[in-house]
């Protein structure tokens, strides 16, 4: 983290939520009507549950236009960061406070991911910065420990987070190696020494296997914060081509170690695309770096685009605006720009994540040991044993409890006065989450297929709205339940069964090369109308040519209903089908794996 955006970022407005949220449900009696939750700028409503509206409506003159067959990215999760401020804080609340803290934050709010510092940043709790290897040098890492992170109550707390929202996933991010692997000798600023690099890949290798012992998951990591800002705190410089050549040798180490922790390159701002451009153009055929992290002090969220245009995903990491003397103009600015920026521009942009900075601080905007000299905020603010939710928390609120992870963003039309974006969930629920940064009132009407219904956002508010699929209505994304896979090849502990899992840090894979007539199959345990199959691959794991067959009888296939060339993200539509059997076969050829993270169907 560096010296902060100036973005306005909300304090204290109030201890409760107005209102109790009451979520869809999805079961056969779900009625067919429009579900709303409003916030506005000036705080009088904060995610509160408006009247239901229905369908029927008369197309307005502004209309959104909600496409469930135009499928993009799928969504991994929505949260911040359990720094050692934020722990420190937290920990020292009365227990039922600091329990009923964390209960509205991965509960009530949803909060689905952590991003984890590896070791010590400018959010400490002192200027007692630490790695986990301090000291004169160590080549075979034989002091190495994460109880550091155990006595400064950042592992219990992210254990107690999971305990809570058993989906949580959690990314490692380095700020810096030890002291005695760099240049500077100094963990504030230096570069990692060449004759090191491979020291360093072992030692986030040993940091992901102990927080796998520590019973917290790593399920991805990025191997440098902001490698393009050395400063006063834990920070470490490092060139795209030194970042390139340290991920070839931690995959390497990761694989030996049977960890399927995936990669993501850069975590800096938006202002610098080439970086990670460059790093998968050196170190591209690592199948674990699957895309790019990016952090919001410079540049413009479009500059995401351009790692999905090679074929990349992207995960946005960090953002942490500041405090101003005016709470209510700090509420009501965060709410804005992060809606608009953190969320609905960084979705329609790709981004599969949105991750802001500290979950929490105290009024003063710490405790912090480097930049950031206007006050900064994190999701919440601690004060003693009280709290408040700052605009953060609403903004992750309307993402997090609604957007379920392994949602899939659709299509959306979206205008300046009507910003949107809209996603289906694995349930087939729909999402639309819009925003009005005017100052007067905007009615508007939303439009899926046939039905329409209508609506009015304040002046300067968000709304998340849900709807349930129609029946027979092309989009939505079948039910799971039931479906068993099989292979006929499986790499050791990547069986068929990981591709159904709901969890894209795991799946199948062939643990060979890609060879013609290699296959995958599912059984969706009845006969099953869909038209449309979306798979994700590791990027390089993507079939180099496939063929889609569907059956009633898995000993007769006829003749395929689809074929072409695999990527990262694979959509594949054909005429509606009504079977039991789906089957994907290589045509294709490669020296990589095949792999299938995820595989769903849609009707």
């Amino acid at each position: 983290m560096h010296l902060r955006r100036s973005l306005a970022t909300a304090t204290a407005l109030g201890c409760v939520l107005a209102g109790t949220l009451t979520l869809h449900t999805t079961s056969a009696q779900a009625a067919p009507s429009v579900q709303i939750w409003l916030t506005t700028a000036d705080g009088s409503a904060k995610l509160v549950r408006q009247p239901d509206t229905a369908f029927g409506a008369t197309t307005l003159a502004r209309n959104v236009t909600v496409s469930p067959a135009e499928t993009h990215q799928t969504m991994t999760g929505f949260g911040a960061s359990i720094t050692g401020a934020s722990a420190s804080l937290i920990a020292a609340m009365p227990k039922a406070r600091r329990n009923a803290l964390m209960a509205d934050l991965f509960q009530t709010a949803g909060l689905n991911y952590l991003r984890q510092p590896i070791g010590a940043t400018d959010f400490n709790r002192t200027a007692d910065f630490y790695t986990y290897d301090d000291g004169a040098a160590d080549p075979t890492l034989s002091r190495f420990s994460v109880q550091r992170d155990e006595t400064e109550n950042i592992l219990p707390l992210v254990r107690q987070a999971r305990q809570l929202n058993p989906a949580l996933k959690v990314m490692g991010s380095a700020w810096s190696a030890p002291a005695w692997m760099k240049d500077s000798n100094n963990l504030n600023g230096g570069s990692l020494k060449s004759e090191y690099v491979a020291t360093y890949a072992d030692y986030l290798v040993k940091f992901v296997q102990a927080y796998g012992a520590a019973g917290v998951p790593v399920d991805d990591l990025t191997v440098q914060n902001e490698p393009l800002f050395p400063t006063s705190y834990p920070s470490m410089v490092m060139s795209s081509e030194q970042q390139a050549d340290l991920i070839k040798q931690l995959d390497a180490k990761l694989t030996a170690a049977g960890l399927n922790t995936r990669i993501w390159a850069y975590d800096h701002n938006w202002d610098r695309p080439d970086y990670p451009l460059d790093v998968f153009s050196r170190a591209g055929d690592v199948s674990r770096l699957v895309g790019a992290a990016f952090h919001c002090y410079g540049g413009q969220v479009s500059a995401q685009q351009q790692v999905v245009n090679a074929g990349k995903r992207v995960m946005f990491t960090e953002c942490s605006g500041t405090d101003s003397a005016d709470s209510a103009a700090t509420f009501a600015d965060t709410l804005m720009w992060h809606a608009e920026n953190l969320f609905i521009q960084n979705a329609r942009n790709g981004g599969e994540s949105t991750i802001t900075w500290n979950l929490a601080l105290n009024p003063s905007g710490g405790p912090h040991q480097g930049h950031c000299s206007n006050r900064c905020n994190g999701v919440v603010e601690i004060n003693g044993s009280r709290y408040t939710r700052n605009a953060e928390y609403y903004v992750l609120s309307h993402a997090a409890r609604f957007v379920k992870p392994g949602a899939v963003r659709v299509g959306s039309t979206s205008s300046a006065e009507v910003q949107n974006v809209a996603f289906v969930n694995p349930d087939g629920f729909r999402v639309l989450v819009a925003l009005n940064t005017t100052t007067s009132a905007q009615p508007f009407s939303v439009t899926e297929n046939d039905r329409t219904f209508a609506s009015s956002l304040p002046a300067r508010s968000m709304a998340t709205y849900t709807w349930p699929a129609p029946s027979g209505t092309p989009g939505g994304v079948l039910s799971r339940t039931g479906w068993t896979a099989t292979a006929s090849v499986s790499a050791a502990g990547e069986a068929p069964a990981r591709a159904l899992d709901g969890d894209e840090s795991t799946r199948w894979s062939t643990g060979q090369a890609q060879a013609n007539g290699q296959w995958f199959q599912v059984d969706l345990g009845q006969a099953r109308t869909f038209s449309t199959l979306r798979i994700t691959s590791a990027g390089g794991d993507e079939p180099r040519g496939f063929q889609v067959y569907a059956s009633d009888n898995p000993r007769s296939w006829g003749t395929a209903i689809a074929s072409g060339t695999g990527t990262a993200t694979t959509t594949v539509s054909f005429p509606t089908q009504t079977k039991r059997y789906l089957r994907i076969v290589q045509t294709g050829s490669a020296g990589n794996w095949w792999s299938i993270h995820e595989l769903n169907l849609y009707s």
